[in-house]
């Protein structure tokens, strides 16, 4: 966005306008103890020197252009076509905020219903949002959502649920009445055994992350047959990507299924350009949060699309809205819609399976250097899997990195019990010689 400075006149009119004196005064509600009174900055600089100043602080980042990639944990390093930018980037579309005059805005409002087509078709279910901020805050609403369809306090969550995930839904649910109870791990599964007994009358909903953020695919049918028969929901969290040969959260019998939608023609950049998708059955788009777009015809029976079921909103019903979401990351999820459209059904199945068989051929190569032991026998995993080692890990990540190598996601930070284990991710940017490298510097 372009920054339009204003002139010394035009900031005293502007002042005059809303009766003070000086900027100082607009900040007076902040107490004094807590207000920056004067901002020690240098003074301005021609626009050639502050180029070069910004370039020579881009040149100390470590780009994915020049580094080969082996972690995931969230966000992952897929190739974004040039079909992608070349729409999103059309002056058009160039907007986050959510079109309130759909006479106006038809040519927004259809490419977020291709986008919400696309999400039901991707998983299977009946009907999904304009998208959410990010997969972690997709979660939380998919709990409050549970919350508010059953009338029921308690929400279980796996934990192999990604852990930032995790504390977002704490953070959501904090000054609520909600339960929230973790259920363990077991050989990187959430342990069924430990589910079944959790899971009764209470039950708002069940939240299960396949894979799971230890790259294990979950037995997601059986969590769903627990929570079927005690008449709670069950949440999936899903890789759009995985969704290319797995099966759908639809087919598996899901109530709602979130996920992070960065995968989908978004660049990793700073932790990524994010964007959370959510669909569920329709008998729970009332209590859905975010915007939902709907196609109908006018009076002259021309087709047209509008923002529908809107009295669950806040601009209709504060009081009773089923979120306060009013901007989405609707640019973001165009991305989404891009990418999915240009690779169509076979294309993603293809990808998906590249990605499939190069983690997998990685696999089986670092497994066999010394010092480095399978974590999970019984795991089957999509593009991300975790092994034990025996090696100092901090060296291991110095001399990957001075090799240009992002290396795999030491599991500590997140599982104190898996300490000695690092969690790898091959995507279909990585190519042989890249993983034959890598093997090569871990068996040094």
């Amino acid at each position: 966005m372009d920054y339009i400075s204003t002139t010394e006149k035009e900031s005293k009119k502007m002042l005059e306008t809303v009766g003070v004196k000086d900027a100082g005064e607009l900040f007076s509600a902040i107490p004094s103890v807590a207000r920056i009174n004067e901002l020690k900055l240098p003074g301005g600089i021609p626009e050639l020197a502050l180029t070069r100043e910004f370039e020579a602080l881009a040149r100390k980042n470590a780009s994915l252009d020049e580094y080969a990639c082996f972690r995931g944990a969230g966000i992952y390093d897929h190739f974004v076509p040039a079909l992608v930018g070349e729409i999103t980037g059309r002056s058009e579309f160039s907007t986050a905020y959510t079109p309130y005059q759909p006479e106006a805005s038809q040519g927004t409002l259809q490419a977020i219903f291709e986008y919400q087509s696309m999400i039901c078709a991707l998983t299977g279910l009946d009907v999904a949002n304009a998208s959410l901020y990010d997969g972690a805050s997709s979660a939380a609403e998919a709990a409050l959502l549970a919350l508010r369809a059953t009338g029921r306090k308690k929400i279980l969550i796996s934990g192999a649920l990604h852990p930032e995930y995790r504390q977002v839904i704490y953070t959501y649910l904090q000054g609520t009445t909600a339960e929230i109870i973790e259920i363990p791990l077991k050989n990187g599964f959430t342990s069924l055994l430990k589910t079944r007994p959790m899971v009764d009358a209470d039950t708002a909903a069940l939240i299960v992350q396949t894979p799971n953020f230890l790259g294990t695919i979950e037995d997601t049918a059986t969590f769903r047959e627990l929570t079927k028969s005690a008449g709670a929901l069950l949440i999936t969290v899903v890789n759009p990507i995985s969704l290319g040969i797995l099966k759908s959260p639809g087919e598996i019998g899901a109530d709602i299924a979130v996920g992070e939608g960065q995968s989908l023609g978004n660049e990793t950049g700073a932790g990524g350009i994010t964007f959370g998708f959510m669909a569920c059955k329709k008998e729970l788009a009332w209590k859905m949060p975010g915007r939902i777009v709907g196609q109908t015809t006018d009076n002259k029976g021309r087709r047209g699309f509008v923002l529908t079921l809107q009295s669950r909103e806040q601009h209709i019903r504060r009081e009773k809205a089923t979120s306060n979401i009013c901007t989405n990351a609707a640019l973001n999820a165009l991305a989404g819609c891009v990418y999915l459209a240009g690779w169509g059904p076979a294309g993603l199945q293809q990808l998906a399976e590249v990605n499939l068989a190069k983690s997998h051929y990685a696999f089986e190569r670092i497994s066999k250097i010394s010092g480095f032991n399978v974590a999970f026998p019984e795991q089957k995993f999509f593009n991300e899997f975790v092994l034990q080692t025996t090696k100092d890990i901090g060296q291991l990540e110095k001399k990957l990195l001075a090799n240009k190598i992002i290396g795999p996601l030491a599991l500590r930070r997140f599982y104190p019990e898996l300490s000695d284990c690092l969690l790898f991710c091959v995507t279909e940017m990585r190519t042989k010689a890249e993983i034959d490298s890598l093997v090569t510097l871990l068996a040094e």
